[in-house]
């Protein structure tokens, strides 16, 4: 039967509900903006209310009894932040009054959630996290069978189910804490390796989960282990934890230089992504990290298959050691990335954002920071005598600009990629040139990434998550052919009217 309490959602309800009304401790109150791509995410409570989320728990156990057909079992587990409990427990309430049996894990990382799924055989999980966003965010990532979780269609339609008020009630609903899987998790991480040779980790968490176990994971495998902000602190009083971010790349470099590190792991606030500078104290971007991981993969297991997403350098197609290999280029997304991966039998992928998704005999397919930062331990202690810094010098060079994200609205992004991608392809058809030089191909599995001879690309895509375009560029032959390939950006987007100009900023990488 249908929920009477708790299946109607914003826009459905007879009156909108605002904070500090009657209707908000009584009506849902659902901001649909925070459905994105693969995931959801609000500010709360101006964007979302708990009984919005309980409204969202009923919908998510009704999409499941759909795709399944029996009684779902969720794994349950949220992050560090002050409002995650109170979430935790509506969306709890929601799939309980959805006839769903929640398995609550209680504070966690998000790769620690998706392993209760095997864990615990409960195929289905419901993770309360903001990820990296500041505090005052929440949101939960969702899947219905390990290692996948929701991708676009999913979401489209659990969307559906909760504005349009849905849900459907059911008798046999039930709530269980479960002790124990930080522990299994913890040893099914570690296994039986150890270092061989002593090895110096800064491990920065930013004040978020990660903290809880990051630390006590590096100890184990016999890194003498400096904590960077491992303390959780939902108020993240000195940055939001996000390895992809300057500045806290900046701080883990500097706590790296200072104590005299062998390299420095940063984790994200749900402890899926994974950041990394050398001893020197330079950021060595995830995409590039990858590079490395992919070349001493590719020793022990031939010809294996890597996904990495369209924002990736271009060494994974023109590094001479990766010629064995087969690179498959994807949509950037955890879950596009997770759902490619276990689609081709891949054996790792690589995003670019610090995701990084390791397969059997290596992981479990899904995207876990801790996974990342055991494999680079693993990596430094099969090159005795060679740094971090020495690994990187190895490869080939190459320029690079950090993703720029000029503004666009959410309307409007879509449509400014679809004419833009069109007209790279108009040029490539008719041999005009980009940056001076022919354009070879055009990628468009997620908006349109430009291959050019010699070498360089460019790339325009919406964000799936911001309102803006997400745009990056990459020479092999210096800082100022990457300057004209951005210029060439310009060009590009002004012919958009509202779209700011991506501006420039190239580095070696």
């Amino acid at each position: 039967m249908a929920d009477p309490a708790g299946a109607r959602a914003f826009g459905v309800a007879d009156t909108v509900v605002t904070p500090n009304t009657p209707a908000f401790l009584t009506e849902p109150m659902i901001d649909p903006t925070g459905f994105r791509e693969y995931d959801a995410r609000w500010r709360y409570p101006e964007q979302i209310n708990l009984i919005g989320v309980q409204a969202l728990g009923l919908a998510l156990a009704t999409q499941l009894f759909e795709m399944g057909g029996a009684r779902p079992r969720v794994v349950v587990g949220c992050d560090y932040r002050a409002h995650a409990l109170a979430v935790k427990q509506a969306l709890t309430l929601g799939l309980t009054l959805g006839g769903a049996e929640a398995l609550d894990i209680g504070v966690c990382v998000t790769p620690m959630a998706y392993f209760a799924r095997e864990h615990l055989d409960a195929p289905a999980v419901a993770m309360v996290t903001a990820s990296h966003n500041p505090d005052g965010w929440t949101g939960v990532k969702m899947g219905a069978r390990p290692p996948l979780t929701h991708g676009p269609a999913e979401m489209a339609r659990l969307k559906t189910i909760t504005l349009e008020g849905r849900g459907v009630a059911r008798h046999g609903g039930a709530w269980r804490p479960v002790g124990g899987v930080r522990a299994a998790w913890l040893d099914d991480l570690a296994g039986d390796f150890r270092l061989s040779r002593p090895l110096k980790v800064v491990c920065a968490c930013g004040n978020g989960a990660a903290g809880l176990v990051a630390p006590a994971l590096l100890r184990r495998i016999g890194a003498t282990v400096v904590e960077r902000h491992c303390t959780p602190d939902y108020a993240f009083p000195h940055y939001n934890p996000n390895p992809e971010s300057p500045l806290m790349l900046r701080d883990m470099g500097a706590a790296a230089r200072e104590a005299g590190a062998d390299l420095a792991l940063g984790f994200d606030g749900d402890g899926d992504r994974c950041g990394v500078t050398d001893g020197e104290g330079r950021a060595i971007f995830a995409d590039v990290v990858g590079v490395l991981l992919a070349r001493a993969l590719l020793r022990d297991h031939p010809g294996a298959t890597f996904v990495v997403d369209v924002k990736s350098t271009g060494l994974y197609r023109t590094d001479p050691a990766l010629a064995g290999a087969r690179i498959d280029m994807w949509k950037t997304g955890h879950s596009h990335m997770k759902a490619r991966v276990a689609e081709l039998g891949a054996l790792a992928g690589f995003e670019k954002s610090g995701h990084f998704f390791f397969a059997p005999p290596i992981g479990r397919g899904y995207d876990c920071g801790l996974r990342a930062a055991l494999e680079i331990c693993r990596l430094l202690d099969r090159a005795p005598g060679r740094s971090l810094a020495d690994l990187r010098a190895a490869l080939p060079p190459v320029w690079a600009t950090p993703m720029l994200a000029p503004a666009c609205p959410d309307t409007e992004k879509y449509g400014v990629i679809a004419r833009l991608t069109a007209r790279l392809q108009a040029m490539a058809a008719a041999g005009a040139p980009l940056a001076g030089r022919r354009i070879l191909s055009v990628l468009t599995v997620n908006g349109a990434r430009a291959a050019l001879e010699g070498g360089g690309w460019i790339l325009l895509r919406a964000s799936s998550n911001t309102p803006n375009l997400v745009l990056a560029a990459e020479s092999p032959h210096s800082a100022a052919d990457l300057s004209a390939l951005v210029a060439a950006l310009n060009i590009l987007t002004a012919t958009e009217p509202g779209v700011a100009a991506p501006g420039s900023a190239p580095e070696a990488v």
